[in-house]
């Protein structure tokens, strides 16, 4: 099993650790609901060392890259990031869903989830040798930790850190830096993957420690990764292996995760999985992705992954993943609903493992409409 290089560090910080996708990460520091909520309406800070970095270069970098996804990579600038976007099977069910960094000199830089940095070298390697691409796949994952300060405060804390080059940033912008100089860092970018202002920051494992500390003491708060999950939860984004996989047994087509943010460029041929998804396209989706909170009666019934959901005794789709919002005060999931049943405002039972029943309602995302 893998550790972040910050181990000690998080254990000085009371951290409790849980196995995720290979790695021992910090889970939370003691307060779950706290942590969820400093990112809300302070800023927290993650170690997310454990997500993978691949970096893609050589002349035929860009065309990998439009094979690969089913978003326009060409029409991203450099020094900005494209995604989210989506990298298919031959089925169209999501190998993985990334944010992709463009440089200059036609390099780019993709993060993937870290279940699935593997899958995904193996699949450019392949897609590159069978196009006879001439592309460099190099996993840079271990050259550096990985840290994302998010929430309202984010930017005043870094700014107190003295990064005064990240608050300048426009959303998904990013700025590099030589690995000599600013603390260490090789790149920040910005982006809100918790559905709040946020920095990602890519630091030498040699000063990665110093620097968290830095931010820590300029008042972000550290969270765990339950609460990063909770905080998806509010914004109905997807994790793979919850709401995605390759198994079209266990998961839907692509389509079906009414994933939105431009993800899928329809006008874009050429990608991996097209015919598969535009087959889905006009035969219209049997499941769609929806969001669920409970009822108030049953607010502390948190659904989960797996869990059935009923209208009037009829069985209608699954849960994915679930959750208990702090912002809500109750719990609340994501699944698949029959399209036939998947109407905004309607109710549904949710039955658990155990048998017990919970009703909730069908929402759209995100969860959180205000906070």
């Amino acid at each position: 099993m893998f550790e972040s290089p910050l181990k000690s560090l998080h254990e000085e910080l009371n951290a409790s650790f849980g196995e995720f996708a290979g790695w021992n990460v910090p889970m939370d520091y003691g307060s779950i609901i706290g942590e969820h909520l400093a990112v809300r309406k302070d800023a927290g800070i993650f170690d997310i060392t454990h997500m993978g970095r691949i970096k893609i270069s050589g002349k035929d970098a860009l065309e990998l890259l439009e094979v690969i996804f089913s978003k326009k990579i060409q029409k991203t600038k450099e020094g900005f990031m494209s995604g989210p976007t989506l990298a298919l099977n031959e089925l169209a069910r999501v190998i993985d869903d990334e944010m992709l960094y463009r440089l200059p000199n036609g390099e780019f830089l993709s993060v993937t989830n870290a279940a699935f940095k593997a899958r995904m070298i193996e699949h450019l390697t392949k897609i590159a040798k069978i196009n006879g691409l001439e592309v460099i796949v190099e996993d840079i994952s271990f050259k550096y930790a990985l840290f994302a300060v998010q929430g309202p405060r984010s930017k005043d804390v870094l700014d107190t850190v003295g990064l005064k080059e990240a608050t300048s940033l426009a959303p998904l912008q990013f700025t590099t830096f030589e690995a000599s100089s600013n603390q260490g860092i090789y790149l920040i970018s910005r982006s809100g993957w918790t559905g709040e202002d946020g920095f990602e920051i890519w630091v030498d494992i040699r000063k990665a420690g110093e620097l968290y500390k830095k931010i820590v003491s300029s008042g972000a708060k550290p969270v765990g990764i339950a609460a990063r999950d909770s905080l998806r939860m509010e914004m109905g984004f997807v994790l793979g292996g919850n709401e995605y996989g390759e198994d079209p047994k266990k998961y839907p087509c692509a389509i079906s995760l009414r994933y939105g943010m431009g993800a899928i460029d329809w006008d874009k041929s050429g990608f991996v999985g097209e015919e598969a998804l535009r087959a889905c396209r006009r035969e219209g989706a049997r499941w769609l992705r929806y969001g669920f909170i409970m009822k108030k009666d049953w607010s502390r019934f948190i659904p989960r992954k797996g869990n059935r959901i009923f209208i009037d005794d009829v069985e209608v789709g699954w849960i994915t993943s679930g959750s208990f919002s702090p912002i809500l005060n109750r719990g609340i999931a994501q699944g698949y609903l029959d399209s036939r049943y998947a109407i905004t405002g309607e109710i549904v039972e949710i039955v658990d493992e155990r048998g017990r029943k919970g009703e909730a309602k069908i929402e759209d995302f995100p969860l959180i409409k205000s906070k």
